[in-house]
């Protein structure tokens, strides 16, 4: 199931990362690599190959991806009538196993393809899950319309739902190993470490040795002082990754002429981190909160730590206010950063490129992302402190108190190491800084 790679119409989720031509473009390439897959796996099997497509027309088609195949228009409203109508009409033609794949799972190989079609020697139906809660591959050895109705197209409750339309009629079903698609920006960070035309397709070209990634939310107050740290530095790129912003942080980057990316309003900090560095062109990723101001050397202490064959580091913590309290805090976090190798989030944490690539890069989390990657890093080697500070707002402190933010933090932390989820951690740590700012109003009034 493919569709000609127009400009606008092509990985649309895409755009807000790449423009309309760069989607269309790393669309394109996604679609000769999985052709470039399957006539690999055709050299074994006794198999056919026919693109259902979507846009443009069959000559398009055959002069962008080559004629040696069998290319039908797709028919139909809804996704699954579009494959529903596929896998009716190969059946009609006398096919006895039949598969439907897409063109955006780069991690589909040939290998997925033969388990497949082996196991529906005995199931009636193979799934390939998807990481999205939907699929990537969908066969079955008669024709089974019914696990095309009644499904949510679009959501993460797709594959769930399919599965429950087989148990409904009493389908014997085969389930592939969970795979990722490349839909939205955050999903870009997996084609880094692919073929180089993926690469291509992804960063701007000019080469940079520092990428700085900074996620906002809402950041008008912040983002302006925050982006001026940059102004004279050269062999610098700076990205703003926006979570949807309804102020006008995203107008205010656009005005220093950074990079924004735009992206879901629920994709959460992990997502946009993920975004960002995913269209970084630097040798060296930075990952810099809205509100953190870094020394006036920054760019000499990164150097510094990578020179030293660190591949990752961080900065020291500085908290912008007197409070006597917030020093307290200081030493215990860069007491935490040099001995056990932990710095948070708001130390920015920046990370050789290569590496940060292989690694898949932060975990899609709302909370937690930054913990979890330099439990990760640390096992691959140091991460170096430096020795000059950054100065990080003290606004969330001052949310919901100084002890009480502490006493939160830490009990977040210990929370995820028995198990619970980033999640619903997330959600308790709003849902308190809710009840506190109801509390405040309530007093004030």
């Amino acid at each position: 199931m493919a569709r000609y790679p127009e400009p606008g119409k092509s990985k649309t989720r895409l755009i807000p990362a790449l423009g309309e031509a760069g989607a269309a473009s790393l669309h394109g390439r996604l679609v000769s690599q999985t052709l470039s897959m399957l006539n690999r796996f055709i050299v074994d099997a006794a198999c056919d190959i026919e693109i259902r497509f979507t846009g443009g027309s069959e000559q398009q088609m055959q002069s962008m991806f080559g004629e040696p195949y069998c290319y039908r228009q797709q028919r139909g409203a809804l996704l699954g009538d579009r494959m529903s109508d596929a896998v009716e009409i190969a059946f009609q033609e006398g096919f006895d196993r039949v598969l439907v794949i897409g063109t955006d799972c780069p991690d589909l190989t040939e290998q997925h393809l033969a388990d497949a079609f082996s196991s529906l020697v005995e199931s009636q139906v193979v799934i390939g899950p998807a990481n999205d809660g939907g699929y990537y591959l969908i066969g079955q050895n008669s024709y089974e319309p019914s696990l095309f109705e009644q499904i949510s197209w679009g959501t993460e409750v797709v594959f769930a739902q399919t599965m429950e339309r087989a148990a409904m009629q009493g389908l014997s079903v085969t389930t592939l190993p969970t795979l990722s698609d490349i839909d939205y920006p955050e999903d870009l960070i997996r084609l880094r470490t692919k073929t180089p035309e993926y690469s291509d397709a992804i960063v701007t070209p000019g080469h940079y040795w520092l990428s700085v990634v900074i996620p906002t939310f809402n950041e008008e107050q912040h983002i302006a002082r925050t982006l001026g740290q940059f102004t004279e530095c050269s062999g610098v790129e700076v990205i703003v990754s926006d979570g949807g912003s309804g102020d006008r942080t995203c107008e205010i980057a656009y005005e220093k002429g950074v990079r924004v990316i735009r992206g879901r309003c629920e994709s959460g900090r992990g997502r946009q981190l993920n975004a960002g560095a995913a269209v970084a062109g630097g040798d060296v990723l930075m990952f810099l909160h809205a509100d953190t101001k870094l020394p006036d050397d920054f760019l000499k202490s990164v150097r510094e730590c990578i020179n030293l064959g660190n591949r990752a580091g961080a900065f020291r913590l500085g908290i912008e206010s007197q409070d006597w309290m917030y020093r307290i805090i200081e030493f215990g976090a860069n007491l935490r950063s040099r001995w056990f190798q932990l710095p948070y989030g708001d130390q920015a944490i920046f990370v050789k490129a290569d590496l940060f690539y292989n690694m898949s890069g932060f975990q899609p989390w709302p909370l937690m992302e930054d913990y979890e990657l330099c439990q990760r890093l640390r096992r691959l080697g140091r991460i170096c402190l430096a020795d000059t500070s950054v100065k990080v707002s003290p606004r969330r402190w001052q949310k919901l108190g100084i002890l009480r933010t502490t006493v939160l933090n830490q009990a977040i932390v210990l929370a995820y190491k028995f198990g619970k989820s980033p999640e619903s951690l997330a959600a308790w740590y709003r849902g308190t800084a809710i009840q506190k700012q109801q509390s405040l109003n309530i007093n004030q009034g």
